[in-house]
C-alpha cells in the first residue's frame, strides 16, 4: 500500500481532536484528499488511543522560525507533512492563515507580470489585521506607479 502512513498526518489529526472532532470517520475523510491513501481503521485505532490516554496525546506545535519558512515557500515546494503540519498551524492561527494568502500571492503577481492586480493586492492587505503589512503596503503606496511598472514590465 503506498502513500504516507498515519505519522505524517497525527499533527493534523491532533488538531482535528484538540478542535473537539473526534469523529474518526469524518477526520479520515478529510485526509484522504490529502494524500492518505491507508484504512480507516487506522485512524480509528489512533483516535481509540486518544480516548483511553490518561493525558492529552498532542503534537509538539512546530517553531515560529520553521512556520515562516514554510509560508515563505512555494506551496509546491513543500512535503505533504509540513504542507498538513503548516494547515494544522492555520486553524489555529486565522491572522497567520491570512498572511499566508498575502505573502504568496505577491511573488505571483511578480514571476507572472500582474502589476495591474497591485490596487486589489493593497487593498486586500488594508482588510486584515496585519500592523506589519499595513506598514509594507504604505510603502509601497508611496511608490504605486513604479512598483506597478516593476511587477508588470520586463
Amino acid at each position: 500500500m503506498a502513500g504516507p502512513t498515519l505519522d505524517a498526518f497525527k499533527p493534523y489529526l491532533d488538531d482535528r481532536w484538540n478542535q473537539g472532532c473526534t469523529n474518526a470517520g469524518r477526520v479520515w475523510e478529510e485526509i484522504v484528499p490529502l494524500g492518505y491513501q491507508r484504512s480507516y481503521q487506522r485512524v480509528r485505532a489512533y483516535f481509540r488511543e486518544k480516548r483511553l490516554s490518561p493525558g492529552l496525546v498532542t503534537a509538539r506545535p512546530p517553531p515560529p522560525r520553521v512556520v515562516a519558512g514554510w509560508i515563505l515557500r512555494r506551496r509546491e515546494t513543500l512535503t505533504q507533512t509540513k504542507h498538513l503540519r503548516l494547515k494544522a498551524v492555520l486553524v489555529h492561527y486565522p491572522e497567520l492563515d491570512a498572511l499566508t494568502g498575502h505573502v504568496r500571492s505577491f511573488p505571483q503577481m511578480l514571476t507572472e507580470r500582474q502589476g495591474e492586480r497591485l490596487p486589489q493586492w493593497l487593498d486586500a492587505v488594508r482588510q486584515d489585521d496585519l500592523p506589519s503589512l499595513h506598514t509594507l503596503a504604505a510603502g509601497i503606496d508611496r511608490d504605486r506607479d513604479a512598483v506597478i511598472a516593476g511587477l508588470t514590465l520586463p
